[in-house]
């Protein structure tokens, strides 16, 4: 996986460890049992596995096991894949209410250490996708000027924003003076690089420990509209979000103000 070969390209170094951590546990429960070859594993005893998983857990334990036996089956390990049929669940669509007072409250508990304040504070002023956190480059700060650049998008740097950069990049010049890399988030891996950071750089610090980007990126949008008057045009400008999903949020915000001013003008129904 972290190679690749003729037929298959390199993934990430994240991917390989969410992998083997997956398969690494469930093998040596199988070993455990007095298993001693690959092709001892059944259908039922990948259906044992996976049971009582459920959500994300159940869908990388799928995946991972997927892969290794595939791997297993094309170098000759196995005559046949046990995990044929397993499919990876589709993860549903979550409604897009605003934060509860208690997610807000694990989020400012879980995100202690600076480049993880920083992406937070990223996803909850500007909006700002994983993809952009880890390409921002030193390049696109202009602390004179107030002004961040994400995504190709000047924007008003903000007192929140600048106070998790400082943060983060003073943490990043104690740990690594001399690393010749230019971008914000640096890690032990890419000190020594130009590289970004990977995918599991933040799924460690904030995702495995229940605090999904995503949600927060949401929170803000949602916001906006409810301060705009839930414009769409506003928010495909603001946060470069397609049509479709700039209605989808401005038709959640409209509900939302209705139900504000409905409760207002009729108190006793709602009691």
């Amino acid at each position: 996986m972290l190679d690749g070969d003729d037929r298959t390209r390199p993934r990430a170094v994240g991917t390989l460890y969410s992998y083997f951590g997956s398969v690494r546990l469930i093998a040596e429960r199988w070993a455990a049992q007095g298993r001693g070859h690959l092709r001892e594993i059944t259908r039922d005893d990948i259906a044992e596995a996976v049971d009582g998983l459920r959500g994300s857990r159940y869908s990388n334990a799928v995946s991972a096991l997927r892969s290794f036996f595939r791997f297993a089956k094309k170098y000759g390990r196995v005559f046949a894949d046990p995990t044929r049929g397993f499919k990876v669940l589709r993860k549903e669509v979550r409604p897009l209410d605003p934060m509860t007072d208690e997610e807000i409250a694990h989020v400012e508990q879980t995100a202690v250490r600076p480049a993880a304040r920083l992406a937070v504070a990223l996803a909850a002023v500007h909006a700002a996708r994983e993809e952009a956190m880890r390409g921002l480059l030193l390049e696109h700060l202009d602390f004179a000027a107030g002004t961040i650049t994400l995504d190709g998008h000047p924007q008003r740097m903000g007192a929140l924003t600048r106070a998790a950069l400082r943060a983060c990049l003073a943490e990043q010049k104690a740990r690594w003076p001399h690393t010749p890399n230019r971008h914000v988030l640096v890690s032990q891996q890419t000190a020594g690089t130009t590289r970004p950071v990977s995918t599991y750089f933040l799924k460690r610090q904030l995702t495995l420990q229940g605090v999904s980007l995503q949600r927060i990126r949401a929170d803000r949008v949602l916001g906006e509209a409810l301060a705009t008057g839930a414009d769409p045009l506003h928010l495909t400008v603001l946060f470069d979000l397609s049509p479709s999903t700039a209605m989808k949020y401005a038709e959640l915000a409209r509900r939302l103000l209705y139900d504000v001013i409905d409760q207002q003008a009729n108190p006793r129904r709602h009691t």
